[in-house]
């Protein structure tokens, strides 16, 4: 029994992929749509067929041949698990794949045009297979920055909104000085615009170059016409909406890893999000809490409690990015001859993963940011637990100077003795022994007990808080207010 239902549901993996039980973070029909191996045939696919109407609009093809193409570039006539096995063969999805296409092209091919002469002509399995994660990364990358868009503006409303809320700023897991939850807020939203905006600045080229980069197929190809293998490139990147590309990168994959760095650089700053969140939602803290939603942060075992789950997916993706772009960058730096060997094969999964988490985790922050709630009273709270000797060194940089030499010590080694004597006290006495040791080590004269309340208001110690916030959102204006929604998800939510 158990034997049975086991090579049935290996045969339904085979057939539907991975469907993210490990990885719940990149675990929806979205993710899947975009990044899953089907999405990875259908780009295959793609290229193949637009190859085909270039070559027959530049006259290389029969006439008609781009249509019989289409028709068998179908994704649906194709076996994912099939190619998936086969693909052993050859070290690579395209070689089995493109047998297939050639079939259904031969039997589609009813007037006998000779159709197969557009498929695959001059190219080779990494042409085609560059080209198509290009795509598929183009239309990752553009769900993404939706969903990014969306937070980053859920982000400059927290900013403007708390602007003024005080709350404890921590250093090294201690308190460290009074902070705003707006510059919090601020901060967070200066992470995803900048990572957004570096990964708006990507291009996503056509690859080309035939067996071995130097175009020899492609100028057999094109003698005789007014084409040449460049302008036949520019055109397939024309036909699938990719960048064109000046010249074959079958081994310089700056392009690959520049793609890598800035999926980890946008999962970094959701990572530093989520870090936060974990933190200060825990309840001795209490500062902030995620959206609820029926269902979600359910124990299997303690019906009490409510996990902070969109916050622990994106960080569990965050924490995964570094290891997948050290695998692009090793690959690359191992992309040996004119063609490489393994080098390239590691890194197609590799870069998916990418694609997937990036995407999986921009909609749960998405949610995150656009559903956190923020509880000022208990921020508050925290910055009074935290004491006056969160202003010493804003009471040092006042007092010190005014005050003379005394037993051999200068005015800031006198406040750093009053600070040293506060810590030995019990920590609920602090607040009140660090006042009266400040009053007794400073003169009335020098510092009068109005004064010393003004220097012991962690509201008069904020710096230019206001003001970095403020510069932050203005040095993005693009993210700061929400895009329009373009499509929506599995849900019917807007995804940007």
């Amino acid at each position: 029994m158990t034997g049975s239902a086991g090579l049935g549901d290996a045969g339904t993996f085979g057939e539907e992929g991975d469907a993210g039980l490990l990885s719940p973070v990149s675990a929806s029909p979205l993710v899947g749509a975009l990044t899953g191996d089907r999405a990875v045939l259908a780009a295959i696919l793609a290229v193949e067929s637009g190859w085909a109407a270039v070559l027959e609009k530049a006259g290389l093809a029969p006439a008609g041949s781009a249509a019989v193409v289409s028709a068998a570039a179908e994704p649906g006539r194709y076996s994912v698990a099939g190619i998936a096995r086969r693909a052993q063969g050859g070290g690579n999805p395209v070689i089995p794949l493109l047998a297939d296409l050639r079939k259904n092209v031969q039997a589609l091919d009813g007037t006998g045009i000779g159709a197969g002469r557009a498929v695959h002509t001059s190219l080779t399995s990494q042409d085609v297979l560059d080209t198509a994660l290009m795509l598929l990364a183009r239309n990752a990358v553009e769900a993404l920055l939706g969903d990014l868009k969306r937070t980053s503006a859920a982000l400059a409303s927290l900013a403007e909104e708390h602007a003024d809320a005080l709350c404890v700023g921590r250093s090294l897991t201690q308190y460290s000085l009074p902070f705003t939850f707006g510059l919090r807020a601020a901060q967070w939203f200066h992470g995803v615009a900048a990572a957004g905006r570096q990964l708006e600045g990507l291009a996503y080229p056509v690859q080309f170059g035939g067996a071995a980069g130097t175009l020899a197929a492609g100028t057999v190809l094109a003698s005789g016409s007014s084409s040449t293998p460049f302008s036949l490139a520019d055109a397939l990147a024309a036909q699938v909406g990719l960048a064109a590309a000046p010249a074959p990168w079958h081994t310089n994959r700056l392009v690959v890893t520049s793609l890598g760095n800035a999926l980890a650089a946008v999962l970094d700053a959701f990572g530093k999000i989520a870090a936060d969140v974990l933190f200060l939602s825990r309840p001795e803290v209490g500062e902030l809490a995620e959206p609820r939603a029926a269902g979600r942060g359910v124990s299997s075992a303690m019906p009490q409690k409510q996990n902070p789950v969109l916050s622990v997916l994106v960080r569990s993706a965050a924490l995964q990015a570094p290891q997948l772009v050290a695998q692009l960058h090793l690959a690359a730096a191992n992309f040996n001859d004119e063609r490489p060997d393994a080098a390239w094969h590691t890194e197609w999964p590799a870069l998916r993963q990418l694609l997937a988490l990036a995407l999986g985790a921009a909609g749960h922050i998405r949610e995150l940011a656009g559903g956190l709630q923020a509880f000022p009273d208990a921020m508050r709270r925290n910055l009074d637990l935290a004491g006056p000797l969160l202003l010493a060194e804003g009471v040092g940089a006042a007092v010190a100077p005014l005050l003379g030499a005394k037993d051999g010590l200068t005015g800031k080694e006198q406040l750093q003795a009053v600070v040293d004597q506060t810590l030995q006290a019990p920590s609920g006495e602090q607040a009140a022994t660090y006042r009266m040791l400040l009053r007794d080590a400073v003169p009335a004269g020098v510092l009068t007990d109005l004064r010393l309340e003004e220097l012991l208001n962690p509201a008069s110690y904020l710096g230019e808080a206001a003001n970095i916030s403020r510069r932050i959102l203005a040095a993005f204006p693009e993210y700061a207010a929400p895009p329009e929604p373009s499509f929506t998800d599995a849900n019917g939510d807007p995804r940007g």
